[in-house]
């Protein structure tokens, strides 16, 4: 059980690095150091996008509109956090 833990922590850091990385490129896209006309940013882009769009879709349908600021991608961190949190402090559970 304590693999099951493991590969739970795993894919809670995966999911923590993706959202990091899509953040970071958005940033950079918006202040144009990227390109999205260079095939392989435009590829990571959109590899990102199709990968979190089912996480923060739920979530942008949950919020108001704050007309540019996109919090979703913030509160799923913090889900991915909180998550972190409850399976470390029951880790018991896993033994």
């Amino acid at each position: 059980m304590q693999s099951l833990f493991e590969i739970l922590m795993l894919i809670l850091d995966v999911v923590q690095f993706f959202i990091i990385a899509h953040v970071i490129m958005s940033w950079l896209i918006n202040f144009q150091v990227l390109n999205l006309n260079q095939q392989l940013v435009s590829q990571v882009w959109y590899g990102l996008n199709r990968v979190l769009e089912p996480l923060y879709g739920p979530i942008r349908r949950m919020l108001p509109p704050m007309s540019g600021l996109d919090l979703a991608p913030l509160i799923v961190l913090l889900g991915v956090f909180a998550a972190r949190i409850i399976l470390t402090n029951n880790i018991a559970f896993f033994y």
